[in-house]
């Protein structure tokens, strides 16, 4: 699986591009399977960096998803609350939540596209 460069990412699984643009990686979708029901934050809400944010229901599990980021939530996904099944579809293409940023030298702890290819590998593999 190729992760887009344009992005950053959690060891969550979780991925953000440098406007704030947040959703769930390939990995996390496969590793969900179906999904379900996604349960995002309200706009106003203000989010901390690996903080929760919301949940992922999948046939086979709930899962929180984490803030990669702090700031505050400008804009939510409305369609995944009547069609949650787009993530399963193209995870890297469907964003979750926008935030505007506080602070975006954050995103420089994340890892990059590279970096978290390697970690999803090694984390498959045990």
């Amino acid at each position: 699986m190729a992760y887009p460069n344009d992005r950053k990412y959690t060891k969550e699984h979780e991925w953000i591009t440098p406007d704030g643009t947040i959703g769930i990686t390939q990995y996390a979708q496969e590793s969900l399977g179906d999904i379900v029901f996604v349960d995002l934050p309200k706009v106003g809400t203000e989010i901390t960096a690996g903080k929760t944010l919301g949940t992922v229901e999948s046939v086979k599990a709930v899962s929180d998803l984490y803030a990669p980021a702090s700031g505050t939530v400008v804009e939510v996904n409305g369609e995944l609350a009547t069609s949650p099944e787009k993530v399963n579809k193209d995870p890297h293409g469907t964003w979750m939540v926008k935030v505007k940023l506080k602070n975006p030298d954050e995103l420089n702890g994340l890892l990059s596209a590279a970096d978290y290819e390697k970690f999803a590998g090694e984390e498959a593999g045990h």
